[in-house]
């Protein structure tokens, strides 16, 4: 069966991980703190101390990682996943990147004979554990075809999208629109609490309205109840992503001044000490600690 690696065991990678193992697949895993592989070691995974390391052998290199900087530092150098790879062998980079890295990483690959697929992650935790998230990928159509059988076994539908970096110019496109959605969802709650609205009647209302919206409906009650210790998606990294899209606008000539207001709002978030909760905190910017009800959990009024 093709050996695989995983590189970065987060709140998605170790989910992936462990479908990977669950399906068969000789696997090897590495992250940065070591602990985290623990229990896919125990489940029969090999456990390597450099993305070098867990690449070598492997016919197919999966990286869940966070951003540009850990992309970087996990395919590149002597101690990079490429170094130990031979021409023929797939790499999968999944994580929401800018479109400048991708592009980088996609003309690194080919000059290595390896074939590159970009497949960021569509869903939550939750899907990743349950091997649900959806791929939407850029690759070329014989490579696509070559990562399928390994991306099956994390995702429930994986669709190519078109040519290198096409995966990634959507799910910067997604998440602009998740973020926008988030946003609204927090001023709108926050609006309603101020006028004295009973909150649990104004949930039941957005539920069920014309301006809800999956994302909305998802964190509703994390924002109603003000408990943003469930991260489905880190509010930090709803930031990055953000402003990977204000830069791909920019250079499209494209004006996105929503997005760009959106992104001030996570900043703000961000320098209130909320960046490792829920992106859904992004609300208690313009709720304020003080608001009625105030029992925050998670955002614990940290920076407040």
């Amino acid at each position: 069966m093709t050996n695989v690696a995983v590189l970065g065991l987060g709140l998605m990678g170790a989910g992936i991980a462990q479908n990977l193992v669950r399906a068969g697949f000789p696997l090897a895993v590495y992250n940065r703190t070591p602990g985290k592989a623990q229990p896919l070691v125990e489940a029969g995974a090999r456990w390597a101390a450099t993305p070098r390391a867990a690449a070598e052998g492997a016919e197919v290199v999966v990286s869940v990682v966070a951003d540009d900087g850990a992309a970087r530092s996990v395919w590149l150098g002597e101690a990079g996943a490429f170094a130990a790879l031979k021409p023929g062998a797939v790499v999968v980079e999944c994580a929401t990147a800018s479109l400048e890295w991708m592009r980088e990483w996609h003309t690194a690959a080919r000059a290595r004979g390896l074939r590159s697929v970009d497949a960021p992650l569509f869903g939550s935790k939750d899907a990743a554990a349950s091997g649900q998230v959806n791929l939407y990928v850029g690759a070329e159509a014989e490579d696509f075809e070559a990562a399928r059988p390994v991306l099956a076994a994390f995702s429930g539908n994986a669709t190519r999208l078109g040519p290198a970096t096409s995966g990634t110019i959507y799910k910067l496109v997604n998440n602009m629109m998740g973020a926008v959605h988030l946003a609204a969802l927090g001023e709108a709650v926050a609006l309603a609490e101020k006028a004295g609205l009973n909150l649990e009647a104004v949930a039941a209302a957005i539920d069920t309205g014309a301006a809800s919206s999956p994302m909305v409906k998802g964190r509703l009650n994390n924002v109603i109840r003000r408990e943003y210790d469930d991260v489905y998606f880190e509010l930090q990294w709803m930031h990055k992503d953000v402003s990977y899209a204000l830069r791909l606008a920019e250079e499209l000539g494209v004006p996105l001044p929503t997005a760009a207001a959106v992104r001030e709002l996570y900043r703000m978030a961000m320098q209130r000490g909320l960046g490792e909760l829920d992106s859904s905190a992004e609300a208690e910017v313009v709720r304020g600690a003080g608001s009625p009800g105030a029992g925050l959990r998670g955002a614990g009024l940290r920076g407040a």
